[in-house]
């Protein structure tokens, strides 16, 4: 089958285009690097000639409300429509975990509206959403940070690896659409106060983590499982203690 990956130059795209040609698929990847670009439309409908499978897993480069929604609402709508005139069986979507629980963000409001065009369009079907990858710890530090501290929420995350989820992602595209939800997350759940701790600690990091029930996530005030997933989830196998053991090996 023709399969072609929104954003298959980047983190997961990568993965997913190269899963998808071991299995001995035609896997594009298709980027404004590869000529392919979905905001002006330039070179989408010939990267989708013939396709059999989209999969979208571009992200805005800014996560400011106007911008994100206008990558979102203008990428979406050229890209379903291209997928529709080419005849595509299955478009496959990747988003986030908790979305519909994140709305003070403006990034998640366009997420969800993202997600609102892809349930609209005539095409079946699948969205992956996935909890935070693991590196993303270093963003939620950078975020928290006041003065010598680190100030976090202790909601439940359950955060999991790239390619865990580019392995999940490649299950999705290859099975019957869904015309649904389906989400993948790591194999634990724990507090993000936790998370962080964790990180700093094994970096050798002094900065105090301080749990604050009112401490923001990227603008948004966390319950107990804003963040998690439902019970019926895909389980990724990477656990946060084999990413941390890797990365600071990595990093010696």
């Amino acid at each position: 089958m023709k399969i072609v990956v929104i954003g298959g130059t980047g983190l997961i795209g990568s993965s997913v285009v190269a899963n998808l040609a071991r299995l001995g698929h035609e896997a594009v990847a298709a980027a404004p690097n590869t000529g392919v670009n979905t905001l002006t439309g330039k070179g989408l409908d010939a990267a989708l000639a013939g396709a059999d499978i989209v999969v979208d897993v571009a992200n805005s480069p800014q996560f400011d409300a106007a911008p994100a929604l206008e990558f979102f609402v203008t990428s979406g709508r050229n890209l379903l429509a291209a997928g529709q005139k080419a005849g595509v069986k299955h478009h496959v979507a990747l988003s986030v975990v908790g979305t519909e629980r994140l709305q003070d963000s403006g990034y998640f409001r366009a997420k969800i509206v993202q997600e609102a065009l892809i349930r609209a369009s005539p095409i079946p079907y699948s969205i992956l959403r996935s909890t935070q990858f693991f590196p993303f710890v270093q963003g939620i530090v950078q975020a928290g940070q006041v003065g010598d501290e680190v100030h976090v929420s202790p909601a439940l995350v359950q955060p999991t690896a790239a390619p865990d989820v580019a392995g999940a992602l490649t299950d999705v595209v290859l099975g019957a659409p869904v015309n649904g939800l389906l989400e993948v997350a790591g194999p634990q759940a724990f507090g993000l106060d936790r998370f962080v701790a964790r990180y700093l600690q094994a970096k050798g990091d002094p900065r105090k983590v301080v749990a604050d029930p009112k401490a923001l996530y990227f603008g948004v005030e966390l319950e107990e499982r804003s963040l998690t997933p439902g019970e019926d989830h895909i389980r990724g196998l990477t656990t946060f203690e084999d990413w941390l053991a890797a990365s600071t090996a990595a990093a010696a």
